[in-house]
């Protein structure tokens, strides 16, 4: 059999040709303008429909967009107020990320692209040049899980390095369809803590963010229902004797908080309020207690001096367009009922990020203190 021969010439030329970058793409999206208004692009010659979704459009929703000669879609929105956004497109009935914007949110199931837009005064979620503390992954083999070995994310305080001192902790936990990084990634927990911490407004703490999702995130609705029980021996069991045995954690309820949005908000309310000897302060974002709480925690609920004398902190906030908001009324009237001390708050948004870093920004600067 002959051996086909390529000269040196060519296999440089074949080599070359393999390792250029595809041609340089100018098209800029998104692209935010100094009023606050945002256009949308999307390279896509052969669509028929393309359409926008964004975090701030009421859900099912969307933007169409518009097609020029050069097979470029574009819509402009806004204003917009400063926050951070999720948005993506819709091509042909696909949804897709925005293929130019490399800040994806990632999910359990597909993706979204986020938008940052930026206030005139820095919001507590933008980049300060302040001192920024540090972000570690962690691998943790669970027993609990059925041998998984799943992430846990940590923030570290400004300082922490060059210090021996203990730190209080906060867990924090994500929402349904969400991964461990989400609070980072899209929550920007790290700049929000280095931004509160810098202005004297939070005192340095850790932050403990693990994956929630004990039962997969597809499971039939029948297993979900085993989620919340399963996350709680994981989160007991695991999680908080492996950070506290890793990292500085200052002993003691009273530097121990929970908090969490939608999800990880049950989660919250409930590991907080069934274990008041390990937490101090709890944090609902966009949730509550769920169905079974009343009856779950009568006891405890009917010895409201006990329990106030040991949660100085109990905060539950919920956008105003949120779809789960009566529920969360109704469990701030519930605890009311008990006399249980809480404060409820609301604030512009639905069920979205903008809203959970707010939620951050306002809960974080109450611990501890």
């Amino acid at each position: 059999m002959a051996l086909a021969r390529l000269s040196l010439p060519l296999l440089l030329s074949v080599g070359l040709s393999i390792a250029q970058p595809p041609p340089r793409d100018s098209l800029v999206s998104p692209q935010v303008g100094a009023d606050r208004k945002v256009t949308f692009r999307i390279r896509a010659p052969k669509a028929e429909r393309v359409t926008l979704y964004a975090s701030w459009m009421p859900l099912g929703t969307e933007e169409p967009m518009t097609k020029g000669a050069d097979g470029v879609w574009t819509v402009t929105v806004g204003p917009i107020a400063p926050n951070g956004y999720l948005y993506s497109f819709t091509v042909d009935g696909v949804t897709v990320a925005d293929p130019i914007n490399p800040v994806v949110k990632l999910r359990q199931r597909t993706s979204a692209s986020l938008l940052e837009v930026p206030g005139e005064t820095p919001q507590p979620w933008e980049v300060r040049n302040v001192p920024h503390g540090t972000i570690e992954q962690n691998w943790l083999h669970s027993k609990v899980i059925e041998g998984e070995t799943r992430d846990v994310w940590v923030y570290l305080p400004p300082g922490y390095d060059k210090s021996t001192a203990r730190y209080p902790v906060l867990y924090l936990l994500h929402g349904s369809g969400d991964v461990a990084f989400s609070w980072i990634q899209a929550g920007r927990t790290n700049f929000i803590l280095d931004n509160l911490i810098a202005d004297k407004k939070a005192k340095p703490m850790i932050v403990v963010m693990p994956l929630g999702h004990a039962i997969p995130f597809n499971s039939p609705q029948d297993m979900q229902a085993k989620n919340l029980p399963l996350f709680e021996e994981y989160f007991l069991k695991e999680i908080m004797p492996w950070a506290e045995s890793k990292y500085r954690i200052a002993a003691g309820r009273q530097n121990r908080a929970i908090a969490g949005l939608s999800m990880g908000g049950g989660q919250s309310s409930n590991v907080g309020f069934g274990h008041l000897d390990l937490f101090g302060a709890i944090g609902v974002f966009s949730s509550s207690g769920g169905p079974q709480f009343e009856q779950k925690y009568k006891a405890t609920l009917a010895d409201a001096k006990a329990v106030n004398a040991k949660m100085p902190v109990f905060w539950i906030a919920m956008g105003k367009a949120d779809a789960g908001r009566e529920r969360a009324q109704q469990f701030h009237q519930l605890l009311d009922r008990y006399g249980i001390k809480h404060v409820y708050q609301e604030t512009d948004g639905g069920h979205v990020w903008s809203v959970w870093r707010w939620c951050l920004s306002e809960f974080a600067p109450k611990l501890f203190m």
